[in-house]
């Protein structure tokens, strides 16, 4: 027989681009990590608070600020600064971005945590992998726990992300989506905004629905002259 699981695991719609923060735990422990805090940082914690849960961690995806933190077209974003004054925490980010949390947001390199791809971090009795998928950003990371991928801005429903961008790349794009076609059909996609008309797909559905996959999966060259 199965053994349950112990995983919670909430998505949250939050700020005005539609972006996705999650809040993945242990109900055992009760600890949670917190995926892309910004916009509103009272509300994700609140959210956490009422499931009984406490943030003892805060994972970032990329370091674009609405999913980070920090100044935007004039405009200050809440992000993982306002987090830290409020839980004990840690933020991990990739290595390749790591700079940019003093720089952007000022959080000091005591409360930092370097990660590369195939590291792991735990939250009770949950492992979290960490998939480094540039091609959005050169540090963009998807997070794996049991069947469910975080993916950020790598990958959406039905779509990827931008490669447009200062820092994108759509030669890593390619890649990084070679890289989790290779994820089981069963796993589940949480990307990080709500642009499709669901919030969630399973990757099976999306190798075959998805165009970006589509093309990727021909090749380098037909994946790259899509997108010029």
């Amino acid at each position: 027989m199965m053994a349950e699981s112990s995983l919670y695991f909430k998505q949250i719609e939050i700020g005005p681009m539609q972006n996705f923060t999650y809040l993945i735990g242990d109900t055992a422990t009760r600890e949670a990590v917190v995926i892309d805090a910004a916009w509103d940082i009272p509300a994700i914690i609140q959210a956490a608070e009422q499931d009984g849960f406490t943030v003892t961690q805060a994972l970032v995806t990329h370091y674009h600020q609405d999913h980070l933190g920090g100044d935007l077209f004039g405009t200050h974003i809440q992000g993982v600064a306002e987090l830290l004054e409020q839980v004990k925490a840690k933020v991990y980010i990739h290595k390749a971005e790591s700079e940019f949390l003093g720089r952007l947001v000022g959080v000091s390199d005591s409360d930092i945590v370097q990660v590369a791809g195939g590291d792991t971090t735990t939250v009770g009795a949950m492992t979290i992998k960490f998939i480094h998928t540039p091609g959005h950003t050169p540090g963009s990371q998807c997070f794996l726990i049991e069947n469910r991928l975080v993916a950020g801005d790598t990958l959406f429903i039905n779509s990827c992300g931008r490669v447009d961008l200062p820092g994108s790349s759509p030669e890593d794009m390619y890649s990084s989506l070679q890289t989790l076609s290779q994820l089981a059909d069963e796993t589940v996609l949480y990307p990080g905004h709500n642009y499709a008309s669901q919030p969630w797909d399973t990757l099976g559905a999306q190798k075959r629905h998805n165009m970006y996959l589509h093309l990727s999966a021909r090749g380098r060259q037909e994946f790259l002259s899509a997108l010029r």
